[in-house]
């Protein structure tokens, strides 16, 4: 479905119907520069604080997650609205929360008129929006974890150039531009996707940057990935695989990884009884794993769950009992972002047709009506209360303090 202009240009938008309350959220939600904020949070650990959270307070956010039992949404941004909205939400739930850039998104920060070879745009423009979350992470007052999504073999370009850009940021900082890169190189051999992901492990390691991996095939249509026909078997990782992917990672020193592992995930959002989620998949990794590592560890990987949008929440729980760490969430946040819109145009059509004019009075002007940011916010503000219900599925409510 092709979007409004208006609506892409800010904004990953959700498959949650606001119901024209966009403007309802509880003006106390966004606490953000009105008082101190905390320097650590009383339920994490003391090396997670506000703003953007890298290396080993990333790791130990995500291990405290595992152990506790909850995720963190991960959700896809295409400009500086959508990402507003994911921190707003995370204020608003009192959690964590994972701003996802992909490369077309980063593209389209750039600007979509400008050149992309070599996919220069495509890095500048992430590289712009993480800079953005780095100016007022701290302002929301709530852990934010920096992440690209999928990228694939012939985009491995792009990666050089996000990691060029954490090496710089690093050596001028201690840490990394980003939290996190994910690498998708599941079309590829086994041993062949994991040997890449062993190199950029090695470059990641040591400027703390963690590698989320892929094995099988997320089925579905996303940001240029498009896997809808794929054959069926593909969607479903074996536990053979995890563990080889996990102790070909491991030999790497300071390694930090999660693993996306397919056990039926779809992106887009489906009818009930077309998408058939077997989250049993992660407990069984999981199992085979501590057996081959003769661990106590129950969960020694940490998984995350791809295609989150319209899954169950039947299916949600079961996969963060086998330790899922974080949700995709893009399909869901695009429509709550544009239905947002859509409800404030219904709700003032006759303050739109122009700009002046209206029911009160063919005279009077309609600025305050027809002002970008008044359809914009409207957007943010569906976006943000969909990414609510989504960290309420993940146990994601009140995690701070």
């Amino acid at each position: 479905m092709k979007l409004p202009i208006a609506a892409l240009l800010i904004g990953s938008a959700v498959a949650f119907s606001p119901s024209a309350h966009f403007g309802a959220m509880s003006p106390s939600a966004l606490q953000m520069s009105t008082a101190a904020e905390p320097v650590t949070f009383s339920k994490l650990p003391a090396t997670v604080k506000p703003g953007v959270v890298t290396g080993q307070a990333l790791n130990d956010l995500l291990e405290h997650a595992k152990k506790e039992g909850w995720a963190i949404p991960g959700v896809n941004i295409v400009g500086t609205n959508s990402i507003n909205s994911c921190m707003e939400a995370a204020a608003n739930y009192g959690g964590p929360i994972m701003v996802t850039f992909s490369k077309g998104g980063g593209q389209f920060i750039a600007g979509k008129s400008v050149n992309n070879d070599n996919d220069k745009a495509s890095i500048a423009g992430c590289v712009a929006g993480a800079k953005h979350v780095r100016e007022v992470a701290e302002l929301y007052g709530v852990p934010v974890i920096l992440h690209t999504d999928h990228c694939q073999k012939a985009w491995l370009p792009w990666m050089d150039g996000l990691m060029e850009a954490n090496e710089a940021y690093f050596k001028e900082t201690g840490e990394p531009l980003f939290s996190s890169h994910m690498l998708d190189l599941s079309e590829e051999p086994l041993e062949e996707n994991i040997a890449i992901c062993k190199k950029y492990m090695e470059r990641m390691a040591k400027v703390n940057i963690l590698l989320e991996f892929e094995l099988g095939i997320t089925g579905g249509e996303e940001d240029g990935v498009d896997n809808t026909d794929v054959d069926s078997s593909r969607l479903y990782t074996q536990p053979e695989e995890v563990w080889y992917s996990y102790e070909q990672l491991s030999q790497v020193p300071n390694a930090m990884f999660t693993c996306a592992a397919s056990f039926g995930n779809v992106h887009g959002v489906y009818a009930p009884g077309n998408v058939e989620l077997k989250p049993v998949i992660l407990h069984n990794s999981q199992k085979y794993i501590k057996e081959k590592l003769g661990t106590d560890d129950d969960k020694p990987m940490k998984f995350v769950f791809h295609g989150g949008s319209g899954s169950s929440t039947e299916d949600i729980q079961y996969a963060i009992e086998a330790g899922v760490i974080k949700m995709n969430i893009d399909t869901d946040t695009q429509w709550a972002y544009w239905d947002g819109i859509r409800a404030y145009e219904a709700e003032n059509h006759d303050y739109l047709q122009g700009q002046i004019g209206n029911p009160e009075s063919p005279d009077k002007p309609n600025k305050k009506y027809y002002d970008p940011r008044m359809a914009l916010r409207a957007g943010e503000e569906a976006m943000a209360a969909r990414l609510v219900k989504a960290a309420e599925d993940l146990n994601c409510v009140n995690v701070l303090n």
